[in-house]
């Protein structure tokens, strides 16, 4: 086992010192880590030993071999030394006669390449000049178009100078210079037209509220049109949209051409009268400044750079144009320089977007348009809040509605200008509660509560006209007759359809249909009938200083205003078109309003009474120690008997129709004398139950049942 463990290392070491001789020196590394890989490294340093001296060996023997030889050699070369130097002496000899003989033809071809060359140096100069010139002619022509200002044609001439002049003679140390000066050049182009850049977005800033007003304008002409078209379909086939209108040939941009080296700016317009054409929103910029400058940029290579600057800067001045002045709110004509700045904007992105490659695209507006919104409507919902007065609030709806059809008449969307509407339509119902919450408090101070007069059939027509009253015996009576209600019925029935139209004016141009107008208006005038003149009925009857004839009539008043709810229901669905009966359709709360009232009325009235006979027994002084009754009941209640019997005449002697009679005397008076009796009986007995009262006498009994007989009488 051990020999043929023996063998196989020594074929190892064997093949190993094979690749080691054949191997290049670079790639015998592998080989010498598997020599260390293994564990016979003496074994192997013997054989390579061993090896060595075999190639030492026949090293010596090849020497050996090939000695002779190289002595011959040696020999051969000294002798050809000896024949070499003989030929270099008769070559030097043989040159030395060849130049002495051959002078006056050198000088004679000297002479000639001199002649030859001048010649050459000639024409070669006549040509350079030929290319020379021209490369001159064009850098006067473009140091005279820098001079003018002319600067995209000279953009050109830079161009064509250095890719088609310059080349030919760029050897030149002028023409380096040129070289050298053309970045310059360019430079000096760019910053010139960055700057007419510059002063048109400076003029654009300042001119975007005249601008936005004067598409705005145009939007309402717009709008004008359309609704005389849709009165006078037969008029015309068709409605142009507003761009259409913007964007007609006749309202064409003058100088848009990059070639045009007209100063930058705005045009001036004066203020047209209203029945004279609006000039076209673009008519009043000149773009050209833009284009030019784009043009150049493009030219030179950097309209990334160009881009990048004209969206960054315009989004600035989009930032400074949705900031919205701190008194905004307190005038309309802060609303709209706020909206003409921001449709002015808008205007010209959308010009510059529709008249330019690339400059803008639709992603960068609609990102534009996404932040403009989004702070437009903030802007509305903090300055709106701050507005008190309905008129304003109806105004700025207005504004709203047309600066939101110009927009969209750009392609802009403004849905969410509309939902936002529908906030402000809240806070426009809230305005209006509180005004109206007024209108009925001078209202119902100014009444006299008392029923109207009527001394002609033209005042008693005048009435029945602002009122919905019918009644066949007050139509009978001659005059003078009244009416069984006060002043405050028809003025507060005539109010509450003013609040209607005010309700409705506000759903114009919202895009609502009309059941969504009918609901809003319903709404709203359930709560001005619930809580605005509710609260104030009952203010009323709350009051310190009124009085039974005062309450009575309101509960006559109260009655007919209840009436009149269905007039006012089918008041609604005129103006609305929408039908009662139609599903989700909100009804009116007018007849729960004033019953509330009328029940308040009618407590008030019983408290007042039983205030009146807690007045009256405060008077009653009994002697509880007398021997004697009086002749006659007490004095107090003699007089509170005649008090309370004056009342009930005003009960039973109302004025108006049957059923209003027959229901304060049948409801109204019986429960109040219902009232006013227990309330009297029971302040009697406590009068003799009083913890005072700790004994009595006969006489003081016998006139207490005379005061207790006369009450029964």
């Amino acid at each position: 086992m051990a020999e043929l463990e023996s063998l196989e290392t020594a074929a190892e070491h064997e093949r190993i010192l094979r690749e080691i001789e054949s191997t290049d020196t670079a790639c015998i590394g592998p080989t010498l880590r598997s020599v260390y890989d293994g564990e016979e490294h003496g074994r192997f340093m013997e054989k390579l030993e061993a090896r060595i001296r075999n190639h030492d060996r026949e090293i010596e023997k090849m020497c050996n071999f090939h000695y002779q030889g190289f002595v011959d050699s040696i020999t051969e070369l000294l002798k050809v030394r000896g024949e070499a130097q003989k030929l270099k002496n008769q070559v030097t000899d043989t040159n030395r006669k060849l130049q002495n003989e051959g002078k006056e033809l050198i000088i004679a071809m000297e002479e000639l390449k001199q002649c030859r060359l001048q010649q050459r140096n000639i024409s070669a100069t006549v040509d350079k000049l030929t290319l020379c010139l021209p490369v001159l002619e064009m850098y006067s022509k473009l140091r005279e178009q820098m001079k003018s200002k002319r600067h995209y044609p000279a953009l050109k001439t830079l161009e064509h100078l250095e890719h088609t002049y310059l080349p030919q003679v760029s050897h030149y140390r002028f023409c380096k210079i040129m070289v050298d000066n053309i970045p310059k050049l360019r430079e000096e182009i760019k910053e010139v037209s960055m700057s007419d850049l510059k002063d048109f977005l400076e003029s654009i800033r300042k001119h975007s509220d005249k601008i936005g007003e004067t598409a705005m304008k145009q939007a309402q002409q717009q709008r004008n049109l359309d609704n005389i078209v849709s009165q006078h379909p037969r008029i015309s086939g068709g409605k142009k949209s507003k761009k259409e209108v913007f964007t007609s040939s006749d309202l064409e941009v003058k100088n848009t051409s990059p070639m045009s080296e007209q100063d930058s700016g705005i045009l001036d317009v004066e203020d047209e009268d209203e029945d004279e054409e609006v000039p076209g929103a673009q008519d009043l910029v000149d773009f050209s400044p833009v284009y030019r400058c784009l043009h150049i940029y493009s030219v030179l290579g950097a309209r990334e750079t160009f881009e990048s600057y004209y969206r960054k800067q315009r989004r600035k001045q989009a930032r400074l144009v949705l900031q919205p002045p701190s008194n905004m709110h307190e005038t309309l004509d802060g609303y709209r320089k706020y909206f003409n700045q921001i449709v002015g904007f808008f205007v010209v992105e959308d010009h510059i977007l529709h008249t330019t490659q690339g400059l803008v695209n639709r992603a960068y507006i609609d990102e534009l348009w996404e932040m403009a919104l989004s702070k437009t409507i903030a802007a509305l919902r903090t300055h709106s809040s701050y507005c008190s007065d309905p008129s304003l609030v109806l105004d700025l709806k207005n504004l709203i509605v047309l600066f939101a059809d110009t927009l969209q008449g750009y392609g802009f969307p403004v849905n969410q200008l509309f939902d936002m509407l529908l906030e402000i339509q809240d806070q426009y119902s809230e305005t209006l509660l509180k005004k109206w919450s007024g209108v009925f408090r001078n209202i119902l101070d100014s009444d006299n509560y008392s029923p109207i007069p009527v001394t002609n059939e033209e005042v008693y027509k005048k009435i029945v006209g602002q009122f919905p009253f019918q009644d066949a015996e007050l139509e009978k009576q001659p005059f003078p007759k009244k009416f069984p209600f006060s002043e405050f019925v028809p003025k507060v029935y005539n109010q509450i359809k003013e609040f209607i139209y005010a309700c409705l004016k506000f759903s114009e141009d919202l895009h609502l249909s009309s059941t969504e107008v009918d609901d809003m208006i319903r709404k709203s005038t359930n709560l001005l009938l619930t809580r605005t003149l509710s609260n104030c009925l009952q203010n009323v009857i709350k009051r310190k200083n009124v009085g039974l004839t005062e309450l009575v009539q309101i509960i006559i008043n109260t009655t007919h205003l209840e009436k009149s709810c269905k007039f006012l229901e089918e008041f609604i669905t005129n103006i609305t078109n929408v039908l009662p009966e139609t599903v989700h359709t909100t009804k009116l709360y007018g007849t729960t309003t004033f019953k509330d009232a009328r029940h308040a009325a009618e407590e008030e009235i019983y408290t007042n009474l039983n205030q009146k006979i807690d007045q009256f027994l405060q008077l009653a002084d009994y002697d509880w120690m007398a021997m004697e009754p009086g002749s006659k009941a007490s004095d107090y209640l003699v007089d509170l008997i005649g008090f309370l019997r004056s009342t009930f005449a005003v009960f039973t002697h109302l004025p108006g129709d049957v059923d209003v009679h027959s229901t304060m005397s049948g409801k109204v008076a019986q429960t109040a004398c219902m009232s006013a009796c227990k309330h009297l009986s029971t302040s009697l007995m406590q009068l003799l139950l009083e913890a005072e009262v700790r004994q009595l006498t006969l006489g003081a009994l016998q006139q207490f049942n005379l005061d207790v007989e006369e009450c029964e009488r």
